[in-house]
């Protein structure tokens, strides 16, 4: 720790970060997932979108981040857009048998997980490079997912998995996850958590895009509208955060 020059605080922060985030969330938002059979547009999507309420609680206790009446004006609206941009023609699908409830309740310990961890990345971030806190989080997150596969007594299925699965495994970790989490981390750095989870919202958009290039669905008139929206609503929120 010394050698990284971080703080006792700022290395809980990161712990909590590669435990909330990198296991706990994924955990429950996949069980949730479970709960409803993986069905599109479901209760859990709709849960999802509380994150932002989380990420600003604790930036504000955390963080001392403070908030304007337009930013919440802006935020709130940024949020419903992102809603309209996820289900097409605000229709949330409730048919999704006996685990409604519990895959609503695991979704919002996913909200919480993701949402409180933005805060904490935050933290670590201000005062620590960018590259360590990737490389803490990355492999404190590995070394806690596998404590968990043993807590969870799921040792058996890493022996299931052929040399090919592992390889695309260690890909998607290294690509998506360390790249990612790498940039994502180099914006975080310099970018209020009241501001980052609003531009997270992006993330429906994206996803659609990627969905109409390659599987050709295409977006309804109230997701495009909902998307130029969203990104005007965003826009709003960044101004909203400038001192003048």
């Amino acid at each position: 720790l010394k050698g990284f020059k971080i703080k006792s605080k700022e290395f809980l922060a990161i712990t909590l970060v590669s435990l909330l985030s990198s296991v706990l969330g994924t955990l429950w938002f996949t069980t949730a997932l479970l709960k409803v059979n993986f069905i599109s547009f479901s209760v859990v999507f709709l849960i999802q979108k509380l994150q932002p309420i989380f990420a600003i609680f604790f930036a504000k206790i955390l963080l001392k981040e403070k908030t304007t009446k337009k930013y919440y004006i802006w935020a709130g609206l940024a949020v419903v857009a992102a809603f309209f941009v996820t289900f097409k023609n605000g229709a949330v699908n409730f048919k999704t048998g006996s685990g409604t409830i519990e895959a609503a309740l695991y979704a919002l310990g996913a909200a919480f997980a993701w949402g409180s961890s933005t805060a904490f990345s935050r933290y670590a971030l201000i005062n620590n490079k960018d590259k360590v806190v990737t490389g803490l989080r990355f492999a404190m997150g590995t070394v806690i997912s596998l404590i968990f596969v043993y807590i969870l007594n799921a040792q058996s299925s890493l022996v299931t998995i052929n040399f090919s699965q592992a390889l695309r495994f260690i890909v998607i970790a290294l690509s998506t996850g360390m790249v990612g989490l790498l940039i994502y981390y180099k914006g975080l750095k310099k970018t209020e958590v009241k501001v980052s989870t609003i531009l997270e919202l992006t993330f429906p958009v994206l996803a659609i895009f990627i969905d109409m290039f390659l599987y050709k669905t295409f977006l309804s008139p109230t997701q495009l509208i909902a998307a130029a929206a969203l990104f005007i609503y965003m826009y709003k929120v960044v101004q909203s955060t400038r001192v003048k």
